[in-house]
């Protein structure tokens, strides 16, 4: 971001232009749409079928630069928020911000790299000294199985670059640390991303996700959400992008929060600075409660999919001004609040994710599903994520497919609520947890 953008004020209307086509992208828009502030709200051209519902397709390519740029100066776009970690990776934030009034929602791509190379995060924290799980970097994959031979109570396994959240597999016994070691560095599953691996130590607790907005000088912690990641009931399985969510979470107490933001975010925002990456946007913790205390797992430099579907639910600030403020250094200056209410996310998902699965199935129920019986002050909203429209119809297009996401007063009921629109929604090898927010 540019000198003269500090400090820019937010204008009456503003034209966005929202990057990213999953159900992360949809909670968004949904929010942006309620702002008083927002003018016309553009997505891509493959976004999903809920995104075409709520905001006009962009024509343009989205990798073409040139033509982008050209693009958003004809429609007058004042703010791009970046949804998924791919652009952000591809320094979309400083390219698409190289102009005196539009402001982007996004770190830069030496920013994102906290999270696009996981030996770069971890580099960080060492030098800033924030609790993390003790890991080792190969790139040799017989030095890699010579010291996962010593790892007797078990590691992880992490292609340090982007995978789609399917970079990570936590392994148990030697031999699924040495099938993960083999997929990456032998069998090259990931390609590139997997050309250089984490070990890490394998910790045991519940996981949180903390999520900040940061911009540059300043923190607004969001309520904190906890995801589910294995694919089956019980958290057993395969790691998946994530099979659902809920906020408020009680794993994140007050003294919890405290923490997290003394040990982990500040430090780490502080030695991004003395390298000379002022950070701006999402900076989200994933982490591990440990008898020792919270333990970073990972960064995120964006919102978390599905965290953000319950978080958006909840939120009853102004999400057009918040990430103005958040790119412009504002953010002390922008009222936050959060509906007392809890949200519980159900992803529905396609037969064979997270591994393989069909494309086109045909999706019914969306309605019936919204309609799910409810007490006043209870709400049901669906996210899509891998869906788009075919010949009229709202078809499959994706493994992680709808978020059922639901409004209640405990987590429990907003569970069981989510659960109940869920089993209503019909395409052909449909499934999904039924005990999201219930396995703490």
């Amino acid at each position: 971001m540019s000198r003269s953008q500090t400090r820019l004020r937010c204008p009456d209307t503003v034209n966005v232009l929202l990057l990213g086509t999953g159900g992360r992208e949809h909670a968004l828009a949904w929010r942006l749409k309620k702002s008083k502030r927002l003018g016309t709200l553009w997505v891509e051209a493959d976004a999903n079928a809920g995104l075409t519902e709520i905001g006009r397709v962009c024509p343009e390519p989205i990798n073409d630069m040139f033509r982008l740029v050209r693009w958003c100066e004809r429609e007058n776009i004042s703010l791009v928020v970046i949804g998924p970690e791919a652009p952000l990776a591809a320094d979309y934030a400083t390219k698409l911000a190289d102009h005196p009034k539009r402001v982007v929602f996004g770190p830069s791509k030496a920013g994102a790299q906290l999270e696009w190379d996981k030996a770069f995060a971890k580099q960080v924290m060492r030098a800033a000294s924030v609790p993390a799980a003790d890991g080792r970097v190969f790139t040799d994959a017989e030095q890699a199985l010579a010291y996962v031979e010593t790892r007797v109570d078990g590691c992880v396994v992490k292609a340090t670059g982007l995978c789609a959240g399917k970079g990570v597999v936590v392994c148990k016994t030697i031999a699924e640390a040495k099938r993960a070691v083999e997929d990456c560095l032998v069998r090259k599953v990931f390609g590139d991303a997997g050309a250089t691996i984490l070990i890490e130590e394998l910790l045991d607790g519940p996981e949180v996700s903390v999520l900040a907005l940061c911009d540059g000088q300043s923190f607004w912690i969001l309520d904190p959400a906890q995801d589910h990641k294995r694919v089956g009931e019980g958290d057993t399985g395969p790691n998946t992008g994530g099979m659902g969510a809920f906020s408020p979470t009680p794993k994140a107490t007050d003294d919890l929060l405290r923490i997290v933001q003394r040990d982990v975010l500040v430090p780490t925002v502080d030695a991004l600075k003395r390298m000379d990456i002022p950070f701006r946007g999402v900076l989200y913790a994933g982490l591990m409660v440990t008898p020792a205390g919270p333990k970073v797992l990972e960064f995120n430099t964006r919102f978390g999919d599905p965290e953000t579907q319950p978080i958006m639910a909840r939120l009853k600030g102004d999400l057009v001004e918040l990430c103005w403020a958040t790119a412009t250094g504002q953010l002390s200056e922008v009222e936050l609040s959060f509906d007392r209410r809890a949200a519980c996310c159900v992803v529905v998902c396609s037969k064979g994710y997270p591994g393989s699965y069909p494309k086109g199935l045909e999706i019914t129920g969306l309605d019936e599903a919204r309609a799910t019986e409810h007490a006043p002050g209870e709400e049901i909203i669906i996210f899509h994520a891998g869906t788009t429209r075919k010949n009229g119809q709202i078809v499959t297009n994706g493994g992680r497919v709808l978020g059922v996401t639901a409004l209640a007063e405990t987590v429990e009921r907003a569970s069981a609520l989510a659960s109940e629109a869920a089993a209503k929604i019909h395409f052909d090898g449909a499934f999904y947890r039924r005990d999201i927010g219930r396995t703490l």
